[in-house]
């Protein structure tokens, strides 16, 4: 048996609203080798709220992390122990994220101007918990963006324990710009994190931001540990069905549209006879068609009715059926109809 890819070679970026649970169960399905993360769980939702509702998922989706918000070592450490003891292949510290809530609260991107803070709060969670504990965040945040702080923050939060680092390669302007003006306008630097990698060999340095293709994705691997796609792989969600052939280099078939929707059928029916909305379950598909024949039919049956009183599996079935069997069909390469333009 050949052993298991580097589990950060592709990672699907954990986003806010977008990857909770049936999204990632959605997402296993097209790639058995990806890399998955939670949405951000703040350290009071997860310590003073609903466990289960925050950590449960399907032991389908492993590798998968949990990444967690906060500054506070000790709470910190109680939450990477509850996400370790959920079974969590990983405890991620959010360390880019640039809302104004998240800096309400002190944590997150601003995190960045004390790496001090960042440092005692990964030493806490190693010492809590056995999996690996890593950092996603940016090159910089304000006018603390030279290389020199940022070297300083990967020479700080790494003597604490911390040997894996997935680095946003945009600073973070947290005064008058929203957190999706933070993802668009602060220019892609990918030299900067090439840098950081020649100068921190012995580290894990993952590549995030701007990445929306798999040769991207190549390419950045000639010098990256690993690349973290994001809203690329949400919006257009069978580009991971290629990932396990092209970047993890396995010689299994590439799922085509069709069997993913029918191994997602089960998965759909085990949630709704836990009284989840099907809405809940199909918004997260909703692009699985992008580019095809058939894709305002699959939305638009799946926006229109997932929502009803009474919803089921049906709905899926009947958007399926608008699809062409050549899309139904087509593993990734090969030739495929185009949605039409509109009129």
């Amino acid at each position: 048996m050949s052993a298991a890819p580097p589990a950060h070679t592709l990672s699907v970026a954990p986003m806010m609203d977008w990857t909770d649970r049936h999204c990632r169960a959605f997402h296993r399905l097209l790639s058995r080798h990806t890399m998955l993360y939670t949405e951000m769980v703040t350290t009071g939702a997860l310590l003073h709220g609903n466990v289960a509702r925050h950590l449960d998922y399907s032991a389908e989706e492993h590798p998968v992390a949990l990444q967690l918000g906060g500054s506070d070592p000790a709470a910190l450490a109680s939450a990477a122990r509850l996400g370790a003891e959920w079974g969590y292949d990983e405890i991620n510290l959010n360390v880019g994220c640039p809302s104004d809530r998240v800096q309400n609260g002190s944590f997150g991107a601003c995190l960045m101007a004390t790496p001090h803070v960042v440092a005692d709060a990964v030493a806490a969670m190693r010492a809590a918990v056995d999996v690996p504990v890593t950092v996603k965040h940016r090159i910089g945040i304000d006018d603390l963006d030279s290389y020199e702080h940022l070297h300083h923050f990967l020479t700080t939060v790494s003597a604490a324990g911390c040997d894996t680092f997935i680095v946003h390669a945009r600073k973070a302007i947290l005064k008058g710009l929203s957190p999706k003006q933070n993802r668009e306008i602060p220019p892609l630097r990918y030299e900067v994190v090439q840098r950081v990698k020649q100068d921190f060999p012995h580290l894990t340095v993952v590549l995030n931001g701007g990445v929306k293709t798999l040769d991207d994705t190549r390419a950045h691997l000639t010098w990256a540990d690993g690349v973290m796609i994001g809203r690329e792989a949400y919006q257009h969600p069978y580009l991971l069905a290629s990932v396990d052939r092209e970047v993890f280099g396995q010689d299994t078939p590439s799922p085509t549209r069709r069997e993913v929707i029918e191994a997602y059928l089960p998965y759909v029916e085990r949630m709704l006879a836990q009284d989840v909305y099907l809405s809940h379950l199909t918004r997260h598909i909703l692009g699985l068609f992008a580019g095809q024949s058939g894709a305002r039919h699959w939305k638009r049956t799946l926006s229109e009715r997932s929502h009803l009183p009474g919803a089921g599996v049906e709905v899926i079935l009947d958007a399926m059926a608008g699809i062409p069997d050549g899309a139904l069909d087509a593993r990734p390469g090969e030739t495929k109809l185009q949605e039409p333009a509109a009129v």
